[in-house]
């Protein structure tokens, strides 16, 4: 497998936020997959990286998915919301991410 370098500042931009929701916690107990909102231009391999780094844990894989933005409309006008990318992280068995613990 190859390994690549990724700058370290680049990786800390890479995840932006958890996504908690119905649906994301649902896949975390089933799959034990965690749900993150990440960059537009992030790739796969960045993002283990990242999660890697932040968590310390294991990553076993990366899926992503690209979520078009709703249409929206006020009055005559026309809008559309941002487009985002979701990544959904798998981890090696016996890993876990707890996001509630600092709190």
């Amino acid at each position: 497998m190859n390994v690549i370098k990724h700058s370290e500042e680049r990786l800390m931009k890479v995840l932006l936020a958890p996504v908690i929701s119905e649906k994301a916690t649902m896949v975390a107990e089933k799959n034990e997959q965690v749900v993150f909102l990440v960059m537009p231009d992030a790739t796969k391999p960045e993002i283990k990286a990242a999660v890697e780094l932040l968590f310390k844990v294991q990553v076993e894989s990366v899926q992503v998915a690209n979520r078009l933005g709703k249409q929206k409309r006020t009055g005559k006008f026309n809008g559309r919301r941002n487009h985002t990318k979701r990544a959904f992280v798998c981890l090696k068995p016996g890993q876990e991410i707890n996001f509630t613990e600092g709190a």
